[in-house]
């Protein structure tokens, strides 16, 4: 089975947790945390700076690690390294994402996430 490495970023902003819509692919509409693939010689913080710069035009912090998800979608095996990370530039552009949400902790179930991401509301939740 394939095997796909990515990080996500769970950025934090006072209570609340920023979200976005997927705009394309086989999950189009469903809700995931920013973040991509790794490339190879980058370590997860590099990976996350870069595709938060990518994704969202923006400048972040990666201030702490929060959980690794292993989760078998019917056509790979993804490893999924989640981190909490703040903005240090105000602004955010989606230029990948269809929509996105500023969630509280009580908000986090009015979306519908990604299955590899519903383990990451978990462990969110237990913070």
């Amino acid at each position: 089975m394939k095997q796909i490495e990515v990080v996500a970023a769970i950025i934090r902003k006072g209570d609340k947790i920023f979200a976005t819509q997927r705009g394309y692919g086989d999950f189009k509409d469903w809700w995931e945390f920013p973040g991509g693939k790794m490339e190879a010689g980058e370590t997860p913080e590099e990976a996350l700076v870069r595709e938060i710069r990518e994704e969202l035009s923006a400048e972040i912090s990666v201030d702490e690690f929060l959980c690794t998800v292993e989760y078998d979608y019917p056509a790979f095996h993804l490893t999924l390294h989640c981190y909490f990370c703040s903005l240090l530039t105000e602004a955010l552009h989606l230029n990948e994402h269809e929509a996105a949400k500023w969630l509280t902790k009580d908000e986090l179930d009015s979306v519908k996430w990604l299955p590899a991401d519903v383990e990451v509301i978990e462990a969110l939740k237990k913070q």
